[in-house]
């Protein structure tokens, strides 16, 4: 009787790619990298962050990591990006036109920042942003270009990205200022408070001709 024949032997991972296996793994599984990375650049900050680090939090190889994600700067920003959610804001900021346009995005910030789960992710990215390339890049990618510049560009007024910079750098002070540095009085003041005052500034920003 002859020998069954030799099974084949499993195709070789080219570099940086996933098993079959897990490639198939799902979405289930690229959001819970995700999270896993938004808690990981939380605690840790981005320069002592590793994409390995991450991948054992998320219970997954590494090569999956990179698979879905590419580089360290990417996955910092897919993982910044799940607490700012651009795509769903702006809809919501610009839906009702230009009227209270500035009170709806001094409440959107302010919410963004006072909820602690989003809070602590966007407090690494500040943090890093003031010593780490990357980590400015993503702040100015996903808080001025994804978020701002599209509200403004939506508003169809002159200078639509000078004044995106001017509405960031407002609310970007702010988040230094009162979670950061946590200066008082501002760092104990009512959130209304704030956006009772701040809404006007914007709205000028972001409006008037």
């Amino acid at each position: 009787m002859t020998d069954a024949p030799d099974a084949p032997e499993p195709r070789r991972r080219g570099p940086g790619r996933p098993r079959q296996d897990e490639a198939d793994a799902g979405p289930g599984t690229q959001e819970r990298i995700r999270l896993a990375a938004r808690e990981v650049f939380a605690e840790r900050g981005y320069d002592k962050t590793s994409v390995r680090g991450i991948a054992k939090v998320a219970g997954v190889d590494p090569a999956l990591v990179h698979h879905y994600f590419g580089s360290k700067d990417d996955l910092f920003a897919a993982a910044i990006e799940v607490s700012i959610e651009p795509a769903l804001v702006v809809p919501a900021i610009i839906g009702e036109g230009p009227d209270g346009i500035g009170e709806r995005l001094a409440r959107y910030f302010l919410g963004v920042w006072e909820n602690p789960v989003t809070r602590v992710p966007l407090l690494a990215v500040i943090r890093s942003a003031l010593t780490h390339e990357a980590a400015a890049k993503v702040l100015r990618g996903l808080v001025l270009r994804r978020l701002l510049e599209r509200v403004a560009a939506d508003l169809d007024v002159p200078d639509p990205t000078f004044r995106a910079e001017l509405a960031a750098s407002h609310m970007v002070g702010i988040a230094i200022l009162r979670y950061v540095v946590q200066v008082e009085p501002l760092a104990s003041a009512d959130p209304e408070k704030i956006v009772a005052l701040v809404a006007p500034t914007l709205q000028r920003y972001l409006t008037e001709e």
